[in-house]
């Protein structure tokens, strides 16, 4: 199915799950109750994530075809392609449609952090270029990643909403946004989209704070921000009280979710990091209150 026809036409919010390939035994077995525990909440979608330089590419096409196939869900796979010459981008994207993959997010991803990697002499800088070779030789439904803060790496916020066009026009039918802990960001970006033209859904991420060490080490990476607030109450929790400090990540996450739920967003992505226990309590919660 192609997914923006659920996001614009379903009657309720829909929400799905990220997931990312396992890289070690034990990771594989983490995922794998994640998988079993959060495909119970009946997702109307997850996404699959494609490792930098496309060093998960084989991973991430067994996930997403074990997700479609033995889950029956509809599955949104990422396509990095940083590094990537034609033949990998045609090599990854054929075994994608080889396994009844419908939805591909084209992100330009991140350059391997391997100091021997090359990249490929015919591949492409940009997510921009990467949607216009792929739109006219492929049947996927594309989406595109969105940043409410901003990209690392972009001008200004209305540069980045500039950018952001460009991959509208170049075929990118939905936008799926990076996390953030304060709406206000989401809205705001939203609205620079909007008076650029840019009419395809736009779906927030949330990713529920685990705590306050982790939540700045993945903030440092993506972009993001922590709000002085919620970095405050964070630090006066004891380091070694994980509960706590995941029970403060999940009544968070409900609030952002309420917020933009009431606000008439056409869906969630919840980042999981491969953990069931917080996204599965704000989906419920969500739920109890008729919200999803």
């Amino acid at each position: 199915m192609r997914i923006v026809d659920r996001f614009r036409t379903q009657q309720k919010p829909c929400f799905g799950f990220e997931f990312f390939p396992a890289k070690t035994p034990k990771a594989q077995e983490n995922l794998d109750r994640t998988v079993e525990k959060l495909t119970a909440l009946a997702p109307d979608f997850v996404t699959v994530t494609f490792g930098a330089g496309g060093s998960t590419r084989e991973g991430s096409r067994q996930l997403a075809a074990r997700l479609k196939q033995e889950k029956g869900l509809e599955v949104i796979a990422y396509f990095a392609g940083y590094g990537l010459g034609p033949p990998e981008i045609s090599e990854a994207l054929g075994g994608y449609s080889e396994h009844g993959v419908e939805n591909i997010l084209v992100v330009r991803g991140d350059p391997p952090r391997d100091p021997a990697f090359r990249p490929h002499a015919e591949s492409m800088v940009y997510a921009s270029d990467l949607l216009e070779y792929i739109r006219p030789r492929y049947a996927f439904c594309l989406g595109a990643a969105g940043y409410p803060e901003g990209h690392l790496q972009a001008e200004s916020p209305d540069r980045d909403a500039d950018f952001l066009k460009r991959k509208v026009d170049l075929g990118a039918e939905y936008i799926i946004t990076n996390y953030f802990y304060d709406n206000r960001y989401f809205f705001d970006y939203v609205e620079r989209c909007r008076a650029r033209g840019v009419t395809v859904p736009i779906l927030p991420g949330v990713m529920p704070i685990l705590n306050l060490k982790l939540a700045e080490s993945i903030a440092a990476t993506c972009g993001a921000s922590i709000p002085e607030p919620v970095r405050t109450k964070l630090a006066a929790i004891p380091e070694e009280d994980k509960k706590a400090s995941a029970d403060f990540g999940i009544e968070l996450g409900e609030r952002q979710c309420r917020e933009l739920l009431a606000a008439g967003v056409p869906g969630i992505l919840f980042y999981t990091m491969d953990r069931w226990e917080s996204v599965s309590e704000i989906v419920n919660r969500l739920r109890a209150g008729g919200l999803l």
